[in-house]
């Protein structure tokens, strides 16, 4: 998945340059992006001591960092500056039941609140039981800001 740059809230936290970003993409063998409030020791930081140096991306103005490093490069944001930026990717659930996929009539009591009523399982919703089924939507981007407790 990449980056949504018609998203204006998204690009305006990635574009900002007082707090660091990093950026989980949803595909196989994509790695973390890292955009960092600029310092002379971002690329020794960054590593910290690891074997590997991330790799800075000119085009993107960012780092590019292996997936394994995400909880370990979130520790060590929130120690050296306090709070950071997280855009990673995100499905929503949503929950019916068969009872109503498959009813005839007007009257919905379910938490879909009528909308998939009568409608059908077109194979997309995952049936759990008579009454509970379950399927997720598209994949979406969101942020999330943490800071240090």
């Amino acid at each position: 998945m990449s980056f949504d740059p018609a998203d204006l809230s998204l690009k305006s936290v990635w574009n900002q340059t007082r707090t660091p970003v990093v950026l989980r993409r949803g595909g196989k063998g994509q790695r973390l992006r890292i955009r960092l409030p600029f310092a002379e020791d971002n690329r020794r930081w960054l590593q910290a001591g690891k074997r590997t140096a991330g790799v800075w991306l000119p085009e993107h103005r960012c780092w590019e960092v292996p997936k394994a490093w995400f909880n370990g490069f979130v520790e060590q944001a929130l120690h050296r500056y306090g709070f950071l930026y997280v855009i990673q990717p995100y499905r929503e659930q949503e929950k019916c039941a068969t009872a109503c996929l498959n009813a005839t009539g007007h009257e919905c009591q379910c938490s879909c609140m009528g909308a998939n009523h009568g409608a059908g399982n077109d194979g997309s919703w995952f049936e759990v039981s008579e009454t509970f089924a379950t399927r997720w939507g598209e994949l979406h981007l969101a942020c999330r800001l943490m800071v240090t407790k």
